[in-house]
């Protein structure tokens, strides 16, 4: 054989060994394929775990058929089983497509096989946990109809808290609720009922049990009696539970009613991996609907938050990003910024609320706050109150309306007023630790009117002058469509408040 020949045979060769070697590593790991065969070994002995347990509930509940026909387990137990049976039978199909998998034999598969083993061992384990609660719960109602006299006491505890509890502070502060916010009294009085219906039936099940539990007392019962008083007697033990939470929750709604409160964020900052905001709580308690007057307070605290929560309101400095109203419970609250303190404002052909009333003065309508409400005013402002116009009122209830968040404008720009590019927030919060880090350096509002165009925030659109740069949707890019631009201009010293209302001013602490 020739020299050129040996060559392209060892060439060959060569060729050969890396094929073989590159097949024999294209196989799913021995530790992979050893574990496929556990889970299929644990999946066997698991449904015949399942089947064992659900023999053992089915000869208990034979041995005593009046007993469990008269508790909801007797008629839920066999669905039970039933779910913990479905369980398993995923599991067998996780199984089976480990089993193709497994036939295939590719190392590709890896990531696939381990995430369908760790989906089968869990719908496995489930149904297991579910088979042996099943069991516990039968040995449970077992052993208390061996025992129901011992038990006598426990239900006459139980009756007594539910019969003796004090309905009545909880029914005068839900009427007063219900006078106060007429939008809420059918709500507050269908609570109201439901915690008085667990009395009610209380009371009627206990006189309707007096003969079974005076039998039970002297050891003479049947299998119906003593199931029905072992389900009476967990009703009452549910009930008297139920009870004092109803009623603490309905006053707490009740009293969240006289309660307005708004979450701003005041201050933000980033620290390499690590993300804060500053919020500042204010909540104003009235003493009524119509209060002219509320008792003000607020709190600060600094939160880690995740950096997609920083991200999705680092445009937001000095908004109130919730605002919940007086006259709506806590989980109605908003939770679209907005600029703070637009929510306490009436609209224009009202003329006032409790919290102010609109002036004219030059031929313009602008917002004034009473001077009760000073306080309140200065801390959403951050004391540096500016009236709000009634056109821009106009358009922020144009963009409320729909669910979006509106920044304002402010000169020839029509660069946002409120936000973190707004020439308002800037001013309010020109000391805040943001502003310290330069977070506001890169906006020309910075030192001088006009555009935003150039914030390190700005998005590529922003920085096109012929771009639009109207208000966006909370939390998206999307440009609504809006009114025309206004541009607006601080507002005049207001006139004179109407005797009927004193203390009325802004722009200074009360």
């Amino acid at each position: 054989m020739s020299r050129s020949q040996l060559r392209i045979a060892a060439a060959l060769l060569i060729v050969l060994i890396v094929v073989v070697a590159a097949n024999a590593l294209d196989h799913l790991p021995g530790s992979v394929r050893g574990h496929i065969d556990a889970e299929r070994a644990a999946l066997v002995t698991s449904q015949s775990q399942l089947g064992a347990a659900r023999s053992q509930v089915a000869d208990q509940v034979q041995a005593a058929p009046d007993l469990f026909d008269a508790l909801p387990f007797g008629r839920e137990w066999a669905d039970r089983f039933g779910q913990a049976a479905g369980q398993l039978r995923s599991a067998a199909d996780d199984v089976d497509q480990l089993t193709r998998i497994e036939k295939r034999d590719r190392r590709a598969d890896r990531q696939q096989v381990e995430t369908l083993l760790s989906h089968e061992g869990k719908l496995r384990a489930q149904a297991l946990a579910d088979a042996t609660a099943i069991q516990k719960d039968a040995a449970h109602w077992v052993d208390a109809g061996n025992h129901l006299p011992e038990q006598i006491p426990e239900m006459e505890r139980n009756y007594q808290a539910i019969h003796g509890f004090d309905l009545g502070p909880l029914t005068a502060a839900v009427e007063r609720a219900a006078t106060d916010w007429p939008e809420k009294k059918s709500d507050l009085e269908a609570r109201l009922a439901s915690a008085r219906a667990i009395v009610t039936q209380a009371d009627t099940r206990w006189q309707s049990t007096a003969e079974a539990r005076r039998k039970a007392a002297a050891g003479n019962l049947t299998g119906a009696d003593i199931g029905a008083l072992l389900g009476f007697e967990a009703s009452l033990q549910t009930c008297a539970a139920d009870l004092p939470k109803q009623a603490g929750e309905l006053n707490t709604l009740s009293a969240q009613l006289y309660t307005s409160w708004d979450k701003l964020l005041v201050d933000m900052r980033a620290r390499g991996d690590e993300y804060d905001q500053k919020i500042r709580t204010v909540r104003t308690r009235l003493a009524d609907a119509a209060a002219k007057s509320g008792d003000v307070t607020s709190e600060e605290q600094w939160t880690a938050v995740p950096h997609t929560t920083y991200d999705a309101m680092r445009n937001d400095l000095g908004m109130a990003t919730e605002h919940k109203p007086a006259g709506k419970y806590d989980y109605e609250a908003d939770h679209v910024a907005q600029p703070a303190g637009m929510a306490y404002v009436a609209p224009p052909t009202e003329r006032s609320n409790q919290y102010g009333y609109w002036d004219h003065r030059d031929g313009r309508d602008f917002w004034v706050f009473y001077g009760q409400y000073a306080l309140l005013r200065d801390l959403l402002s951050n004391h540096d109150y500016r009236p709000f116009d009634r056109y821009e009122w106009e358009d922020y209830r144009t963009y409320s309306t729909r669910g979006q968040t509106y920044y304002g404008h402010e000169g020839p720009g029509n660069a946002p007023k409120y936000g973190s590019q707004g020439a308002a927030t800037q001013s309010r919060y020109s000391s805040s630790t943001y502003a310290q880090s330069g977070g506001f350096r890169d906006s020309k509002y910075a030192n001088k009117s006009g555009s935003y165009r150039n914030s390190q925030y700005a998005s590529p659109s922003a920085k096109d002058p012929n771009a639009d740069h109207s208000p966006k949707t909370f939390g998206h890019n999307a440009a609504p469509s809006q009114p025309p631009a206004r541009t607006y201009h601080p507002a005049p010293a207001p006139s004179r408040s109407p005797s009927s209302s004193p203390g009325r001013s802004f722009g200074r602490r009360h």
